[in-house]
């Protein structure tokens, strides 16, 4: 169906000229925005910081998950423990150090790998490649694959449920911004995926409806031998993505958009210089986004608009308050700001609203909620 949004810009009362830069004195901006910032939206200037509340009742809160503390040892990434979902997407983490002796495929949507430590050799129908810390890893529905780490491993897997992963549309920026298609990496059917055809029994194990079947077959199923076409696994590492920058605009998390899925979107934030403009926003802006929930999975650096988070672990913001940067950054982005930003970290924003499963709830951290509390206020 198509939208014609009411969309007319109106000013009342002491704002800024433009988004993000030069606010009037003693202000804090507030975003409040549609459609995970490509619909309408206006900018409001408070008195007090949007996040300054004291209390908090209610099951809609923010949360603070440590996901290194979930028990996600697992043989099987089928069996990796689920975290959060809703009917397009589920997340779960998955630690493994061991050579995989079966395979497996989704036949419930595209799944998406993210590496957050190790490294080791992926086998699937469309060859061998290696992996890494920072790799993302795209595979297609219904293809059949294993890893054999050469070290410790440890997976975030986020399913496109009944869904397929694609680029975003960069527009007039022109298709090698953020990062060259060019870089993308597809398995080879080199000497190493030669290596491992055997005739001993392996098994398939294929996920249907949240199902697990077992096929076995008396060789081993990855013996193809050439292929042509365009839809296979790809590899893209974080430290190919070149981010968009500008010295005097804080850019909003939409345009570090890696991957469009069904219902949801997956973002980058890789290192990348601070706005140097005196006038110029130098944190994520407060913002209500309020038609998609926001989940960030933090892998490394010092995440400058957060406190007391560390490398695997999760936050997420449902849609329906504001939220932005902690009392501490915002000061010190006023006060002393940075030039650089270190951070990287995976965003997953979801259209439908998400379900907190067993798994993450039992590493939530309740005090997260307060974390926006400015020092010396009662709680």
């Amino acid at each position: 169906m198509s939208r014609n949004w009411i969309s007319f810009p109106l000013r009342e009362g002491e704002c800024s000229r433009q988004a993000h830069c030069d606010f009037p004195q003693g202000t804090y901006e507030r975003e409040m925005g549609r459609e995970g910032f490509f619909g309408p939206v206006t900018h409001l200037h408070h008195k007090h910081p949007p996040t300054g509340w004291v209390d908090w009742e209610g099951p809609l809160r923010p949360h603070a998950f440590n996901f290194n503390q979930i028990a996600s040892e697992r043989d099987c990434p089928l069996q990796a423990p689920l975290t959060l979902h809703n009917a397009d997407v589920k997340l779960r983490v998955w630690k493994t150090h061991g050579a995989m002796r079966h395979l497996v495929r989704n036949s419930d949507g595209d799944e998406l790998l993210f590496v957050h430590d190790g490294a080791g050799h992926f086998y699937c129908d469309f060859g061998h490649l290696q992996y890494r810390d920072g790799d993302y890893l795209v595979i297609p529905r219904g293809t059949a694959w294993r890893i054999e780490p050469t070290a410790p491993s440890h997976f975030l897997l986020i399913e496109n449920t009944d869904g397929a992963y694609q680029l975003p549309d960069k527009g007039l920026l022109g298709a090698q911004a953020i990062f060259d298609p060019a870089v993308l990496d597809h398995p080879k059917l080199d000497a190493a995926f030669k290596a491992q055809q055997d005739e001993n029994p392996w098994q398939i194990r294929i996920k249907r409806r949240d199902q697990i079947t077992t096929v076995t077959y008396p060789y081993n199923p990855l013996d193809v031998v050439g292929w042509h076409g365009d839809n296979t696994v790809v590899r893209l590492n974080w430290r190919d993505i070149r981010p968009l920058m500008s010295h005097r605009y804080h850019l909003p998390p939409s345009a570090h958009t890696t991957f469009v899925a069904n219902g949801f979107v997956v973002c980058t934030f890789t290192p990348r210089p601070i706005e140097s403009d005196p006038g110029a926003l130098k944190v994520p802006f407060f913002h209500n986004n309020d038609d998609y929930d926001e989940v960030l999975f933090y892998h490394r650096g010092n995440f400058f608009s957060r406190d007391n988070i560390e490398a695997g672990m999760v936050t997420f913001h449902p849609c329906g308050f504001p939220h932005g940067p902690h009392p501490k950054a915002l000061k010190k982005a006023q006060e002393d700001p940075a030039t650089f930003a270190e951070e990287v970290a995976v965003m997953i924003d979801t259209r439908r609203a998400l379900e907190v499963a067993e798994a993450a709830a039992g590493v939530d951290v309740p005090e997260y909620v307060n974390s926006w509390r400015a020092p010396g206020k009662p709680g």
